[in-house]
Formats: C-alpha cells, sequence, structure tokens
C-alpha cells in the first residue's frame, strides 16, 4: 500500500469519526483516544463502527471494538477485515 493511499484512508476515517464525535477533523489525530481524549461512549463507537462497514463494505466484529482506540487502531483493524496490504 502507498503512504498517499494509506493517508487518504486515515483521512476519510478520520473524517467519519468527527463525524459522529461532533469534531472537527484536525482535532483529531492518528494517536488521540476517543474515549480518554474526545470523550467517546460505547454508542458513538459503535455508530463509528457502522459507519465504517457502510463505507468499506465489511464485516468488523464487535469484539474488535475495544481495540478500536485511536484512527491508527481502527486503521489496522479496518484493514485486516477490508484486505488491504500494510
Amino acid at each position: 500500500m502507498s503512504e498517499e493511499s494509506k493517508q487518504q484512508q486515515l483521512d476519510e476515517i478520520r473524517e467519519i469519526v468527527a463525524e459522529v464525535l461532533e469534531l472537527e477533523p484536525e482535532e483529531i489525530t492518528e494517536t488521540s483516544l476517543f474515549v480518554e481524549d474526545h470523550e467517546a461512549d460505547s454508542l458513538r463507537a459503535i455508530e463509528i463502527l457502522a459507519r465504517l462497514e457502510k463505507k468499506y463494505k465489511v464485516e468488523i466484529p464487535q469484539s474488535e471494538l475495544p481495540k478500536m482506540v485511536n484512527l491508527t487502531e481502527v486503521h489496522r483493524i479496518l484493514g485486516q477485515h477490508a484486505g488491504w496490504q500494510d
């Protein structure tokens, strides 16, 4: 995967997360924690998961939710289920 396409994916994920959390995309860094830094709750986490599944046409088990703590981890987990190559 090229660095450019990875960055594009991260930006798309950031947009989705920002929309759900009602934040500006630039407030969310690749390592800022959704719960601790942005006060996300479990309902918002599920909504983020649902939007990602719909956008990327993948199914991610809810058991992955606790690991999806920031953009980097969301991208990694999404990539595993979408078949992206690192």
